[in-house]
């Protein structure tokens, strides 16, 4: 098998073509998309180390194309000139609040967890820094930290009920016990809310 753009062309138009068709139903833009294959094989046929796995690559090179017109398609939003800036960017933001009371709460682990998380929290410091700092290897290091997080899930998950998106993320919580309203400044969250 030849490596070059035109026995390319002769051999794999039409199962390209039905491809990118099957993936893009508006014939005029599927055409379009192919000519964008097509300019980009000619252009990167010489980078073809192994004639062998041309035909993945002419895939690969198919489906970056279609991705890229359907990015193309995405129609952007164009932000207000006069978008208001909140001047507390934490107000109203749920990871913000849980987040103040997690150093009180990182304090409450034992001795050996509470002092690798909290290097990792308060220092920023990475699991091997904290390793060199504690005298531990690094996999002592990572367990210690990972321990100190998985109890302080624990009991986040105790103390909160916590609504998450489809992601995982959090984007609101309840809170379950009065560990919690020590946390709060002046009231700003109601606990039966």
């Amino acid at each position: 098998m030849l490596c070059d753009s035109e026995s390319v062309y002769e051999r794999f138009d039409a199962p390209l073509r039905r491809f990118v068709r099957s993936r893009i139903r508006d014939r005029a833009a599927a055409e379009d998309v192919l000519q964008d294959v097509y300019l980009r094989i000619h252009s990167r046929i010489h980078t073809v180390r192994d004639c062998a796995k041309l035909t993945s690559w002419l895939y690969q090179l198919a489906r970056h194309a279609i991705v890229d017109h359907y990015r193309r398609q995405r129609p952007l939003a164009e932000l207000p000139e006069d978008l208001p800036t909140p001047s507390d960017p934490c107000a109203q933001d749920a990871l913000c609040e849980l987040a103040e009371g997690l150093l009180p709460m990182i304090d409450d682990l034992p001795e050996t967890h509470r002092e690798a998380l909290g290097l990792v929290v308060r220092e920023g410091l990475t699991q091997a820094q904290v390793a060199r700092r504690l005298g531990l290897s690094l996999s002592g290091a990572k367990s210690r930290v990972q321990r100190g997080r998985d109890e302080l899930k624990r009991r986040l998950f105790a103390c909160c009920h916590f609504e998450l998106d489809r992601f995982g993320h959090v984007i609101d919580y309840r809170e379950r016990c009065a560990c919690c309203a020590s946390r709060r400044s002046g009231g700003e969250r109601d606990p039966g809310a």
